[in-house]
């Protein structure tokens, strides 16, 4: 019998305003997913599969795969959230933001949290041996960045967002199985918009949002990164040790 993962909707608290970015808009992404995963009969053959996640020689690897980049995945919303979970809660976020821009920012914030918590539950419910292959709750390192900064802080957004739709992007060709590759999709598209609203934040009324640095101009596609190009960067915010000896 399979495993399943369903994926309640959050209850809007802070979504009684009329922004574009509604995070009952989100919920259409998690709400009503299914993650179905093997059982552990199904999966008998493969539990010393070196492409799934787990601990090897003491450090966590993301294995390959589908479940290799869905754990990929996992390890980038943990990032974001935790970046927009600190934003918001600078003790300058009232004053040094706009009305505008509060919004935008706390919305991001909810929909990155969803996407952790949802990567997560679903993991736990797909692996074959989650309680040792479920990659654990990363530790982060922001240096100097000064989160009651409007420029530091948007600049990272903006960062973090054009490397999390480039990441998801590059990633799509490696899943195998529908279902994910459907979720990803979906995730991807909120990504970019979450993208092209900072973007806009920081130059607004101006072609920036879909700027030719990451929309190529005689393709109309945006950015796709491969894994090996993705997480070096993610590895200046992420202390946590982890390897990915298995993805491209």
């Amino acid at each position: 019998m399979k495993n399943e993962v369903k994926i309640q909707e959050v209850n809007p608290s802070l979504d009684s305003r009329r922004s574009f970015l509604k995070l009952s808009g989100l919920t259409l992404v998690t709400a009503g997913l299914v993650l179905a995963g093997c059982s552990d009969n199904d999966n008998e053959d493969n539990m010393e599969d070196t492409s799934l996640p787990g601990v090897r020689n003491g450090v966590f690897d993301l294995g390959s795969g589908d479940f290799g980049v869905l754990t990929y995945a996992y390890a980038l919303e943990q990032l974001e959230a935790d970046f927009y979970t600190k934003v918001v809660n600078a003790s300058n976020f009232n004053t040094v933001f706009n009305d505008t821009e509060r919004q935008v920012l706390t919305d991001l914030y909810h929909h990155e949290v969803i996407h952790r918590d949802f990567f997560k539950a679903a993991l736990t419910g797909a692996l074959p041996d989650p309680s040792s292959q479920l990659l654990p709750s990363l530790a982060f390192s922001y240096g100097s960045l000064n989160f009651n900064s409007r420029t530091e802080v948007l600049a990272t957004a903006k960062a973090l967002e054009d490397t999390g739709v480039a990441a998801y992007n590059g990633a799509g060709r490696l899943i195998k199985t529908a279902d994910y590759l459907l979720l990803a999709g979906k995730i991807v598209s909120v990504e970019a918009r979450h993208a092209a609203a900072i973007r806009s934040l920081i130059n607004p009324n101006s072609k920036d949002f879909a700027g030719d640095d990451i929309v190529s101009a005689s393709t109309g596609l945006d950015a796709a990164k491969d894994p090996s190009k993705i997480l070096p960067v993610a590895a200046g915010f992420i202390t946590t040790k982890f390897t990915a000896k298995y993805l491209p």
